[in-house]
């Protein structure tokens, strides 16, 4: 057990430090403190001393050094049963501190509120909090390491317990918790001086990266495997699929929450009201409309049997007519901004249904960082695909220029393309999808798929736009879209047989754009 007889408090959270502050002082802990912790404990009538009065030596620096000396860190790295280190704090009067409870200047959170410049940001970047707990830690068998307002009453109720003392395993379990907060803090400063980098390496030499866990889940993709759920972000910065609130209910699987990560980008890509249905992480439904619920309608008619047991994700609030309609039909998950009273009355009917309110817009244009995918042995990094076209930046190939109808069905392809599986062939209006052909091994494959999907359900492809995520290696591809009586065709362009695929578009008089990007999506 640990006896705690002095505690050095410097935080830049005051969150319950004043209550924590007096009930240590209910046990006769003295108390020593910096700057803004010092002030407010003094105002609220707590014995403390400045830590200047310990050391006698008064902050320096503007307040860059202020903890940074040998009176501080010897008093906590000392080790109590170490005969030299005894005589060494004796020799320099150095008396030993027994708790340091320390958190950070909050970095990250100042740098996004205040859009400051560099320089700027630099002085948000806490150099002695972090030193003083990683001393704490590395010495946990003689000091207490607090790093966070969250452990106060934990420690004052084992106090209370054990008259003053703290059992080693506790101490150890915090010791844990400043090393994982200190590599977390570093990997924030680390990540953010990499965006600043002025040279031309693309992406940097060494990426750090903390994962923390947020829960575990039933199982994995299959009921064999375990599995949980892991952030990338500490809890008070949480972002894309972390920021969402679970209304009602089963409890989200592994399998959920990858299709949930596909659905979120698709439906915040567009102005109008969406519905986006995902399975199996594709969409095998998109409709913009108006009318919520006709988006909806129309999403459905693409693929309403793949629909069954789907993610149905939304950019606008669910209404009651758009709520009706989901409850005829069997649905995993419902993700959307917001859901009206009656909404959530009839779609709580379903106990099963998840029902996610997203907290903020979510696209890959507010993605951030890098995308990592899992190989053996390691990670491929990229950046995120958040690549957009313009109909200015479209370069017609063929003969036939697009109406206007057909560039607007084009674009609206080409939106929802990046989300297939390669090879992806997709055909589409100005306003849905009307056959989609994803994941094949080859591109005549997928394209035969979307046209059989269409046409087993009747769809009519006349005056469509064909969008593929890759050139076309041969025109077999272009013959089966104009015999579908599809008139448009966009694609990146980039074969070395562009020539014959123009001129069998040329032959069918369909019109056909390059974009110059292809959008694989493995």
């Amino acid at each position: 057990m640990i006896k705690v007889k002095k505690a050095l408090l410097s935080v830049s959270d005051k969150k319950g430090i004043v209550e924590f502050a007096r009930g240590l002082r209910d046990f006769d802990i003295e108390i020593i403190s910096t700057g803004g912790t010092f002030e407010l404990l003094k105002k609220e009538g707590i014995d403390v001393k400045k830590v200047s009065e310990v050391t006698g030596f008064p902050e320096i620096l503007e307040g860059r050094v202020k903890t940074l000396h040998p009176i501080i860190f010897g008093g906590i790295l000392a080790k109590r049963d170490s005969h030299s280190h005894q005589q060494d704090m004796k020799k320099a009067e150095i008396s030993t501190i027994d708790m340091a409870v320390v958190n950070f200047y909050p970095f990250e959170r100042l740098i996004k509120e205040k859009s400051l410049k560099l320089e700027d940001s630099l002085e948000h970047i806490d150099i002695g909090g972090p030193s003083i707990l990683r001393a704490a830690a590395k010495n946990y068998a003689d000091v207490i390491a607090v790093s966070s307002p969250e452990n106060y009453s934990e420690i004052l109720d084992e106090l209370k317990k054990n008259n003053g003392k703290i059992s080693i395993n506790t101490s150890m379990k915090l010791a844990r918790n400043v090393f994982s907060m200190t590599s977390e803090y570093d990997r924030i400063i680390s990540n953010f001086l990499t965006g600043k980098k002025e040279d031309e390496e693309i992406l940097p030499e060494i990426i750090a990266m903390n994962l923390c866990k947020v829960k575990d889940l039933r199982y994995g993709e299959n009921p064999h495997q375990k599995a949980s759920l892991y952030s990338e972000f500490q809890e008070d910065s949480r972002a894309g699929i972390f920021d969402y609130e679970q209304i009602h209910g089963k409890e989200l699987s592994f399998n959920n929450l990858i299709d949930i990560d596909s659905a979120l980008s698709i439906a915040g890509i567009f102005d109008l009201p969406c519905t986006a249905v995902i399975k199996h992480t594709n969409p095998c439904g998109v409709g913009v409309d108006e009318d919520l619920t006709m988006s909806l309608k129309k999403a459905l008619e693409c693929d309403p049997i793949s629909a069954f047991g789907g993610v149905f994700s939304f950019n606008r609030k669910i209404d009651k007519d758009t709520a009706v309609k989901l409850s005829e039909m069997f649905i995993e998950v419902v993700i959307a901004p917001g859901f009206d009273e009656d909404a959530v009355e009839i779609l709580s009917k379903k106990k099963r249904l998840i029902l996610l309110k997203r907290k903020k817009d979510f696209s890959d244009k507010k993605k951030d960082g890098y995308d990592f995918k899992k190989i053996s042995g390691g990670f491929l990094v990229q950046e995120h695909d958040k690549h957009k076209i313009s109909k200015e930046q479209l370069a017609v190939v063929t003969r036939r220029k697009p109406e206007e109808s057909e560039v607007e069905a084009m674009l609206f392809g080409w939106k929802i393309v990046k989300y297939v599986k390669s090879n992806a062939v997709i055909f589409t209006s100005q306003d849905r999808t009307l056959g989609i052909g994803a994941g094949q091994m080859s591109r005549v494959d997928s394209c035969e798929i979307a046209i059989r999907k269409a046409e087993k359900l009747n769809i009519s492809l006349v005056g469509s736009a064909v969008s593929s995520d890759a050139f076309f290696p041969f025109s077999d591809s272009v013959e089966l879209i104009a015999k579908s009586g599809a008139t448009a065709i966009i694609q990146p362009g980039g074969s070395i047989r562009d020539k014959e695929v123009i001129e069998a578009a040329d032959k069918h008089n369909l019109t056909m754009a390059f974009t110059d990007y292809r959008q694989f999506r493995h």
